[in-house]
């Protein structure tokens, strides 16, 4: 098993290796498809000389180290307020349903609220604002990428704060939090400078995939980001689909400008980490203890219901568009409801559907087979942010548009025509590290105990995986089959661009939608994106409820 789990590791480290190498030689000047036969620099003077790199590349680096910062912050907050409470189980619940949203669907819902003639400002016109027809001002695709800022802040904090939960019970939070209301602590400081230096180092990883993913998010930036000029993985992009050819090399430096740009965004989220570990270790001797924290829990709570607020009202305005008639500003209801926009796109979208569905099935299956493989090889005792971590995380530690250009290069190259089989390795190479994520911390809870026993009755080490460890683990296999396909359902820039523009799925054909359609359109198209990962999840719940279910009925002679 030792041996598979290297290999399965060499693959996802090969499949990123193989797209930088593939984007690095074009960077300097190698293309021979263009007839360009480097080394040279041409490709980064002609970079350098685009108009607005430099407000680019800062967006990009901005956004990287605020959505990062931003999420910590309010994960942190939110547990050190209301762990162990009723209203964080209530919390934890609605996890589930955030995540399943994604990040396309999620942006479409924001911007749908927060435009100049979106749902917020309908809601508050002409009784508060007196606007009888939309604001002049700009509320999306603001130059700053405020709106982004909070698209992307409102999707990480519930997967960070997923993460945070799984690895929590290694801190002994109940134990650790006794100690210091013992100590005179309250309860916010008490979980802070007592949890929190040892929760930080459980959630590095995680908390770095944030910072690339905000840094080089794509769909996201599409729908809510600045226009004037774009972050740069957006222009990265547009570059890659100039019919100029030799804008590829462009592209290319572009890249490789973008992994730089994230390697700095790391760095700074790593000082930002132990910056914040060393100021909590220095408040656990500052002798000052903060029994009364109540105005700091309301607004943890405060800052616990923005993402809700933010992805449940997105989605009902989703809901709402798809089944207007028309909606005219300032009313804050359509004036008629109709099911006609859904029935005339049903034809459209049928064939994208089941596209997305096989390939997220596809990908979930391989995932999870690939994730068993690496837990039940991985050597006893390995750390979660030790060196085998971070190369299962490298597929989504570097910025998709600095690899998946170079591996569609590479897969041309070795004969792969463009299409589903090509997409699906791109897929599989970013959903396998969150379902590893997923079921890594149930594989380790399980009781060691039982496999000793199964060893003892001469079950070897393949029957005890599969008669002892599977079974008992069927719950988390299924949801981490689930996070699979949610994930792979979400994926963009893998299908537009490994499938060389042929695959079709419900994520493209949304983001296609971004240029401004009928919201009515736009809205049903959003709405059934975001439906798919939510039946699987549905479907797993259903699942583990029979199973557990099946469990509990007593064994017949």
């Amino acid at each position: 098993m030792r041996l598979a789990a290297i290999l399965v590791l060499a693959g996802l480290v090969g499949t990123v290796a193989v797209g930088l190498a593939g984007t690095l030689l074009p960077a300097f000047g190698h293309l021979p498809a263009i007839g360009a036969h480097g080394p040279s620099l041409d490709a980064w003077s002609r970079l350098f000389a685009m108009p607005g790199l430099a407000r680019s590349a800062a967006t990009a680096l901005a956004l990287g180290i605020a959505a990062a910062a931003l999420s910590l912050a309010i994960v942190l907050l939110v547990l050190a307020a209301f762990h162990g409470t009723r209203p964080f189980r209530l919390f934890v619940r609605l996890i589930g349903p955030l995540l399943s949203i994604p990040h396309a669907a999620a942006a479409f819902g924001l911007a749908f609220l927060l435009a100049p003639s979106g749902w917020f400002l309908r809601l508050l016109s002409p009784w508060a604002t007196g606007f009888d027809r939309p604001p002049d001002f700009t509320l999306v695709n603001d130059p700053l990428g405020l709106a982004l800022l909070a698209g992307l802040v409102a999707k990480e904090v519930p997967f960070l704060m997923l993460v945070a939960l799984a690895v929590l019970p290694q801190t002994a939070p109940a134990q650790a939090m006794e100690v210091a209301a013992g100590f005179g602590y309250g309860r916010m400081k008490g979980f802070l400078v007592a949890v929190g230096p040892r929760l930080l180092p459980r959630i590095r990883l995680p908390l770095l995939a944030v910072a690339a993913y905000a840094s080089g998010s794509v769909d996201m930036a599409l729908i809510l980001g600045p226009t004037g000029p774009p972050p740069l993985p957006v222009r990265v992009l547009r570059w890659f689909a100039e019919p100029d050819l030799t804008m590829r090399t462009i592209a290319a430096a572009g890249t490789v400008l973008q992994a730089l740009v994230t390697g700095i965004v790391a760095l700074a989220v790593l000082a930002l980490e132990a910056a914040v570990r060393r100021r909590l270790a220095a408040a656990a001797i500052s002798g000052r203890r903060r029994v009364e924290d109540r105005a700091a829990r309301i607004a943890a709570g405060a800052l616990a219901c923005l993402p809700i607020a933010a992805i449940g009202l997105g989605a009902a305005a989703l809901a709402l568009w798809s089944v207007a008639t028309a909606w005219r500003f300032p009313a804050a209801w359509p004036e008629g409801w109709s099911l006609a926009t859904w029935t005339g796109l049903a034809p459209a979208l049928a064939g994208p559907i089941l596209t997305s569905a096989g390939l997220g099935l596809a990908a979930a299956a391989i995932a999870l087979l690939a994730a068993i493989v690496l837990l039940a090889g991985a050597p006893p005792g390995s750390r979660a942010s030790g060196p085998v971590a971070v190369l299962l995380f490298l597929p989504i530690l570097v910025p998709e548009t600095s690899w998946l250009f170079g591996l569609d290069v590479a897969l041309s190259a070795a004969g792969l025509t463009p299409g589903p089989s090509t997409v699906l390795i791109g897929h599989v190479a970013q959903v396998v590290p969150y379902v590893h994520l997923s079921l890594a911390g149930p594989w380790a809870g399980l009781d060691r105990r039982l496999e000793p026993v199964a060893a003892s009755l001469g079950a070897g080490p393949l029957r005890r995986l599969l008669a002892v460890r599977l079974p008992l683990l069927a719950g988390p296999l299924l949801t981490a089959a689930a996070v699979g396909f949610a994930v792979s359902i979400a994926l963009y820039l893998p299908t537009l661009v490994l499938g060389g523009g042929r695959v079709a799925t419900i994520t493209t054909e949304t983001l296609a939608l971004a240029g401004g359609a009928d919201r009515r359109i736009t809205g049903a198209t959003a709405l059934v994106q975001a439906l798919l990962p939510f039946a699987g999840f549905a479907l797993t719940g259903l699942a583990v409820r029979a199973l557990a279910l099946r469990r509990r009925q007593p064994v017949s002679a």
